[in-house]
């Protein structure tokens, strides 16, 4: 039978360890080299430097002032550590948790008095970021540098110019500047920016529909941080695409098509780009960004191979230090892989104990970075690793992907084709658009060993059914198949008319329900302008009048007078724009749609070249907005 073991039972094998020990050496003492693994016995297992610290922390205030540590010194030295570890633990309950601060109530009667929580360490890390990103931006002086160790973030982003400019480090150009309100902003000016901002970020991929203006005006810690994620992440992954940087091709696997690779995520990428420079460099490879890179070995030799491996004009000519790898301890060779990591300016997003403790989101950041920075794949291209032709995704896929992401669908879409093909984030979409799905009769992941495509192609089937018999869709020629196969005209073909639908459902909600064709939109247009003394009439969604963006900006400025900045508006010699100003014309409208509050998916090229689709979604958008304003 066993004995009863509580406090006492570790104890009395340490004391047991001590008493032979004595018989050993007459000491009966407890040595450093020995404590570790005593703490270890007693259940309390510590790493090296805590228990360094511990001794150091003993030494300096040693009741009897001989240095030593016996068996009754170290049983209060252990109830000590197990009565904080207790008192900690209890603590991360309710308030704190490896670095994750909780805050707000727990009524639940609302989002106000639920509690939420962030870790300090992705605030640190994104702090350090935003700094070094916008350090030159002169519309952010009086934000920058923000303190990383306070809650300065979350008053930062309280006039939205911060969050404005962090979405254009990711996407460049996705917000013209010359809507943003810089000037001493205003309460009312704070929200104006920050609508853009949640807009624009909605437009880039960012599900922002958990969130609004007044959430982030208030600094809300897990919605800021939840948005500036999705806004750092969408920069870092931008070019880990093989349409971006062809050099990827040479993450090809044996027998695998160019297609599969290219249907890959990024975060996959970016795991086979750290284990192709392995395997050049000879060591183990990894698989994932968590446990296998605590112990730095894969970043020492990931750092290495990029610095080693480009010849004539590409050689870095920089030397990483690999005596790293001989500390033991592995915070401190953690840091001292950062210390190399710095040579190559990449010491971003993680700290030493961020790898020790395997953060993988900030280790997967810090590897994106580097990718940027340092891909090392310019000896592939030379010996012709990019004769293979890519097609790149086209603005029309993108703006398809980013409008579902955009509403949260789950798993997140890549790859529009391939990320369709089992029917899941099209079923998704039809929920999103108010057309009810028997989840029931869906098959969900994992699939069968056997069988699986066809589970998939069953869902496939159901979404076309869905879509011809209930939402009443054009699926003329249309069947499951051509889903499941990931064939571009049918997928693009269902996909907009799920867009279509979800932009001008506002507008059957205003309208008791009536269904909306495109001259219902296109009569309330020319109606609010001529009302109102605009002569920029369209005749159709391929008026050529849109590639000058004129309606639009006309229209917002109808919609929320005083909003349009007239002088930055180019009107041409007798209506004629160059290229030039139809472009920065379409970017004006495009922003100032969005500042007002209008969800808008459509590109400044779609504007400028009259895509009839996404011309038509503008206007739905701003009709949708216009209405709402105008209902009482």
């Amino acid at each position: 039978m066993q004995p009863q073991c509580n406090e006492v039972c570790p104890h009395e094998t340490i004391k047991i360890r001590i008493y032979r020990k004595e018989n050993i050496d007459n000491s009966g003492y407890v040595s450093e080299w020995e404590l570790q693994e005593l703490f270890k016995e007693a259940s309390l297992s510590l790493p090296g430097y805590k228990v360094r610290e511990i001794v150091e922390t003993f030494i300096a205030g040693d009741t009897n002032k001989d240095g030593k540590i016996s068996f009754e010194e170290f049983v209060s030295i252990y109830q000590d550590l197990k009565s904080r570890q207790i008192s900690e633990t209890f603590k991360k309950i309710v308030s704190r948790r490896d670095g994750i601060r909780s805050f707000g109530g727990t009524s639940g009667i609302s989002s106000e008095g639920t509690q939420h929580s962030y870790a300090d360490e992705e605030k640190v890390a994104f702090v350090n970021w935003i700094n070094k990103s916008l350090a030159k931006d002169p519309d952010c002086q009086h934000l920058l540098p923000m303190n990383p160790d306070d809650e300065s973030l979350f008053t930062s982003v309280r006039d939205g110019i911060l969050l404005c400019k962090m979405i254009n480090h990711s996407q460049p150009d996705t917000i013209d500047e010359r809507v943003i309100n810089t000037r001493k902003p205003t309460t009312f000016h704070m929200r104006e920016n920050l609508v853009l901002a949640s807009n624009s970020a909605s437009a880039i991929g960012c599900t922002v529909v958990s969130m609004d203006a007044h959430d982030l005006m208030a600094g809300k810690p897990h919605l800021v941080l939840g948005l500036l994620w999705q806004v750092i992440k969408i920069g870092l992954f931008a070019d880990i695409e093989i349409s971006r940087n062809q050099g990827l091709i040479a993450l090809l696997e044996d027998g695998e098509s160019l297609e599969h690779l290219m249907s890959l995520p990024p975060d996959e990428l970016l795991l086979r780009w750290v284990n192709y420079h392995l395997r050049n460099a000879g060591t183990e490879t990894i698989s994932n960004f968590s446990e296998d890179i605590k112990d730095s070995r894969a970043y020492f030799h990931l750092m290495d191979q990029i610095t080693s491996c480009e010849e004539d004009e590409f050689q870095m000519k920089i030397k990483i230090d690999m005596s790293g790898l001989n500390e033991w301890d592995l915070e401190k060779r953690a840091e001292l892989m950062l210390q190399q990591a710095a040579k190559l300016d990449c010491r971003q997003f993680v700290t030493a104990r961020d790898v020790t403790s395997g953060n993988s989101k900030l280790n997967m950041a810090f590897v994106a970075n580097l990718f940027n920075m340092h891909p090392g794949l310019q000896k592939f291209l030379m010996n012709g690793g990019n004769l293979e032709h890519i097609e790149k995704e086209t603005r029309e896929e993108k703006t398809f992907r980013n409008w579902m992401n955009s509403l949260g669908v789950s798993p997140h879409v890549h790859h529009l084709y391939h990320d369709l093909c089992d029917g899941l984030v099209i079923l998704q979409l039809y929920d999103k658009v108010n057309v009810p799905v028997d989840w029931k009769k869906v098959n969900r992941p994992p699939y069968p060993a056997l069988g699986a495509n066809m589970k998939k192609l069953e869902n496939c089937n159901y979404a076309v059914d869905l879509g011809r018999n209930v939402a009443r869709f054009s699926l003329v020629g249309i069947g499951g198949v051509n889903l499941n196969e990931g064939s571009r005209v049918h997928t693009l073909g269902l996909v907009w008319q799920l867009m279509r639908r979800y932009t001008v459902q506002v507008l059957s909600d205003l309208g008791d329900g009536e269904r909306v064709v495109d001259q219902i939109i296109l009569d309330w247009v020319n109606k609010m302008l001529s009302q109102n003394g605009k002569d920029t009439q369209i005749s159709s969604f391929k008026d050529k009048l849109i590639s000058t963006s004129l309606p639009v900006i006309d229209l917002i400025d109808v919609i929320a007078p005083g909003m349009v900045k007239f002088h930055v508006v180019a009107r041409g010699e007798n209506g004629v724009l160059k290229k030039d100003d139809k472009i920065n014309n379409a970017k004006y409208a495009i922003s100032l749609a969005r500042k007002i509050g209008a969800r808008v998916y459509a590109l400044p090229d779609d504007l400028v070249e009259v895509n009839p689709k996404m011309v038509m979604t503008v206007f739905a958008c701003l009709m949708g907005h216009g209405m709402k304003k105008a209902k009482p």
